[in-house]
């Protein structure tokens, strides 16, 4: 029986594969037919977003450092921890779908928005009490929603088709090496000062906030 219902299954996805074939036999004429900047080459847009995506990057920390500051700090008992995880994934989920749905309206502000709200998290997570830290644990998951969310979407709107998947890969690769560096600094910051290490992050997240909100008043005097 298991058999016949996995066939069956392949079956029913063949068919609506033949279906949607039928409907968009030719999926690329979906794609917007506006004329972008940068057909060519990546345009100057991209790399400020670049650059202020990998300075969010180098000032998110990590929540295995934050897990190792909770049990370091005895702010709460090591079997919490998971929970704290958990409640900071949840928020990521949520806050993931809201601003997406933000950013469908109103670009690349809501992005600034999300990072001006979510630089606020060291402070809460590092120097506060537990109520503190379940605050800073939301401004944390706000972050990561925003990340996984409209960070990736807002490379579509900056770089035609026939580069999408180049830029993506640039992205992520220049993003993941901020992050990688951050977290280090981070790390070796923890164990001599952590109050430079607060600042650090707070500071670093938000000197992306101008360049968001430049690539924006760029965008609106070269679009068409």
């Amino acid at each position: 029986q298991a058999e016949d219902g996995i066939r069956d299954a392949q079956e029913s996805r063949g068919l609506g594969d033949v279906y949607k074939r039928q409907l968009f036999p030719r999926p690329a004429e979906l794609e917007s037919q506006t004329l972008r900047v940068g057909v060519e080459r990546f345009g100057r847009q991209y790399w400020l977003y670049v650059l202020a995506a990998g300075l969010i990057a180098l000032g998110f920390a990590d929540f295995p450092l934050m897990a190792y500051h909770f049990r370091a700090a005895a702010l709460t008992p090591e079997e919490w921890i998971p929970t704290f995880y958990s409640f900071a994934m949840a928020v990521d989920a949520v806050s993931a779908l809201g601003f997406g749905r933000l950013f469908d309206r109103k670009g690349l502000p809501i992005l600034a928005l999300a990072c001006a709200l979510s630089a606020c998290f060291a402070p809460f997570v590092f120097y506060g009490s537990l109520s503190a830290v379940l605050v800073g644990l939301i401004l944390w998951g706000v972050g990561m929603g925003a990340q996984e969310s409209v960070m990736r979407a807002a490379i579509a709107s900056m770089v035609s088709p026939e580069k999408r998947a180049t830029a993506y890969g640039v992205f992520h690769t220049a993003f993941g090496v901020c992050w990688f560096a951050g977290s280090a600094l981070m790390g070796f910051l923890y164990d001599r000062s952590l109050v430079s290490l607060v600042v650090f992050s707070v500071v670093i997240q938000l000197a992306a906030i101008p360049l968001l909100l430049g690539i924006k008043a760029e965008k609106r005097t070269t679009d068409p």
